[in-house]
């Protein structure tokens, strides 16, 4: 089987990591060599960035150079375990990809869909998942399962309820614009019930 990139998007408190986990489960029953892995991070280069971003105050960094440095982390993760991986024929399982960036800093933070882009482009080859799940609640319930998750927020998790709105409009506009990629799934329900409308979304890549 052709490897396969697969990317689960979506605002705090959607169940992404435990929707990849549950999904890894179901892939490998099938057979399918999974890897999972998550931005930014993934590689020890990208980890590094990833304490940089999620750690300190909302004013450590501006919208800008928090673009930059995901695009530097994504960079690292890309050649390092994502192409190899998919070259290999395994398919990878990414919690977050360029596209939160585009909806974060993007959308809720007014940096330009082209000038992301570009600066995927130039570090990450402008590579785009064969398959996008976002994961859709309303904001609200997404904040009260992040909080009953944890009563740690990290930098990206500590943000007002009008950047989230704007963030969950953002990742709704790249779904309508690219139909063939992206997949909007219901969050909500039990966990089985989303991790099978999961797997009915990547149906037809088996």
């Amino acid at each position: 089987m052709a490897g396969r990139f697969i990317t689960l998007e979506g605002g705090e408190g959607v169940g992404k990591s435990t929707q990849i986990r549950r999904l890894a489960e179901a892939l490998s029953e099938r057979g399918i060599d999974v890897v999972t892995t998550r931005e930014p991070g993934g590689t020890e280069g990208a980890e590094a960035i990833r304490g940089l971003l999620m750690s300190g105050g909302q004013d450590r960094w501006n919208d800008a150079t928090e673009a930059l440095l995901f695009a530097a982390a994504r960079a690292d993760h890309v050649a390092k375990l994502i192409r190899p991986s998919v070259t290999a024929g395994k398919w990878i399982l990414c919690d977050r990809f360029v596209d939160s960036t585009r909806a974060y800093q993007g959308g809720a933070g007014g940096i330009s869909d082209a000038d992301i882009l570009d600066l995927h482009r130039v570090g990450s080859g402008g590579l785009l998942p064969d398959r996008t799940i976002v994961l859709d609640l309303p904001v609200e319930e997404g904040a009260r399962r992040a909080a009953a998750r944890s009563a740690e927020t990290d930098r990206m998790g500590a943000k007002c309820a009008d950047y989230y709105n704007r963030v969950a409009a953002r990742f709704r506009d790249l779904a309508a614009k690219e139909p063939e990629r992206f997949r909007i799934i219901d969050a909500s329900g039990t966990l089985d019930d989303v991790t099978m409308r999961i797997l009915d979304a990547l149906a037809d890549l088996f």
